[in-house]
């Protein structure tokens, strides 16, 4: 099943590096918007979320804040 996958994160976040790497284990593509030099991500990410904090995952619109793993894990269906 292709899911659309989206983080908003930033380079130096830790949670947002051990997202990447839980979606790397489990083989799900994503695309990876740096909303610390991306301006339109960043306002993108604020009206999906309400939130300035990184993560923001966007699975085919439904947005999690956080590394929440067992919203994610249901969101991807694992």
């Amino acid at each position: 099943m292709a899911v659309n996958v989206k983080i908003y994160s930033t380079p130096i976040c830790p949670w947002c590096m051990r997202l990447k790497q839980f979606l790397k284990d489990n083989n799900i593509i994503y695309q990876d918007l740096d909303v610390s030099t991306n301006q339109p991500a960043s306002e993108e990410m604020v009206q999906k979320s309400g939130q300035m904090g990184v993560p923001v995952l966007d699975i085919d619109g439904n947005i999690i804040v956080g590394f929440d793993k067992e919203k994610i894990k249901t969101a991807l269906g694992l």
